[in-house]
């Protein structure tokens, strides 16, 4: 298949190839997406085996507007209009009950769905002129680190799919938070993301977290929590968070001929930067949404390097960093 490249001036042209039932990549504040129709059963598997993803994951979908994810909701309790009022359009997704024709191969299964208004103006529009909700995970390669530019996804699924429309980097550079609504008493965090639990215990009260994000034995029930995520080829390893510890790793290493890249704070950079090292900067050490925004494209850099391991730094889990820790422990095969 030859993947066409469109522009945000092409946004007819994608429209069009959705509605004939084909798959899409397309810009989103978060990642990239990789969009069909939700409600065609066929455009819809059309994802799963350009992503080779496992068909038993499930899958968001993506709206417009508020009317439009009433068509495909069973009800839409206060605690969800509150959330929706205070962080749509935006990165945080609501696991509601499903109803309507919705593709049974979106939920895995399963009786909620998981839905959200994207806040990029090119993904809105795109959803508008479709006029059905977008079935859309992260449009890469299963597994990969997600796409933060439309360059990752042309290195993917270049041929798998049917366009890619360029809407420019990505901004939050994370997926959304994932927030379980089944039940209204009890809102649920089942995937940290672009929406912090600090800022929705902000307007919602006592937020709780799904068991498996502390206890791995647990089933995860959010889309791309289940298998093994976010890996470049080249292995991961997570350092101490003690910056001196992390040198004497790092120093040991040097002797032992190891060919490292690392991945850091600007903070830690200025004490752990040598010539022999590839390095990747995270941004200002107090800023850890800039981490959270480059964490995957830095990824996929140090990934092309010739180096045998890439060394990352953590950060504390709170705020942003809970997502991006969540995200970086996936991706590792070590933590130091």
């Amino acid at each position: 298949m030859q993947t066409a490249f469109l522009d945000s001036s092409n946004i007819d042209e994608a429209a069009e190839y959705l509605k004939s039932g084909e798959v899409v990549a397309f810009p989103t504040e978060t990642v990239y997406g990789l969009g069909a129709d939700a409600t065609n059963e066929e455009a819809v598997r059309k994802i799963f085996e350009a992503k080779g993803r496992p068909s038993d994951n499930p899958l968001i979908i993506h709206v417009a507007s508020i009317k439009q994810m009433e068509r495909y909701v069973e009800s839409v309790p206060d605690v969800a209009r509150k959330v929706i009022s205070h962080f749509w359009p935006g990165p945080c997704t609501l696991v509601l009950n499903k109803k309507g024709p919705i593709a049974s191969s979106v939920t895995g299964g399963m009786e909620t769905i998981g839905v959200r208004m994207p806040s990029h103006p090119v993904a809105l529009a795109l959803i508008d002129k479709v006029g059905v909700p977008l079935a859309a995970p992260s449009a890469n390669s299963s597994g990969k680190p997600s796409p933060t530019t439309a360059l990752h996804v042309k290195r993917d699924l270049e041929g798998k799919i049917k366009a890619i429309l360029d809407g420019g980097a990505t901004g939050v550079g994370l997926e959304s938070t994932v927030l379980d609504l089944t039940d209204p008493q009890k809102p649920t965090i089942l995937r940290p993301g672009g929406v912090t639990r600090e800022e929705l215990e902000a307007v919602l009260g006592h937020v709780w977290l799904d068991a498996h994000l502390s206890d791995d034995s647990a089933a995860p029930k959010s889309p791309g929590m289940k298998y093994k995520h976010y890996s470049p080829e080249k292995p991961v390893w997570v350092l101490p968070e003690s910056l001196a510890e992390a040198k004497e790793i790092l120093d040991q290493l040097e002797v032992e001929g190891e060919n490292v890249g690392l991945l850091a704070s600007e903070d830690w950079l200025k004490h752990l930067k040598t010539d022999w090292r590839k390095n990747c900067s995270l941004g200002d050490k107090n800023r850890p949404q800039q981490a959270a925004a480059r964490l995957f494209s830095a990824l996929r850099e140090l990934d092309d390097e010739d180096i045998s391991v890439i060394l990352v730094e953590p950060y504390q889990k709170t705020g942003i960093g809970t997502a991006y820790m969540n995200r970086l422990e996936k991706a590792a095969s070590r933590i130091l």
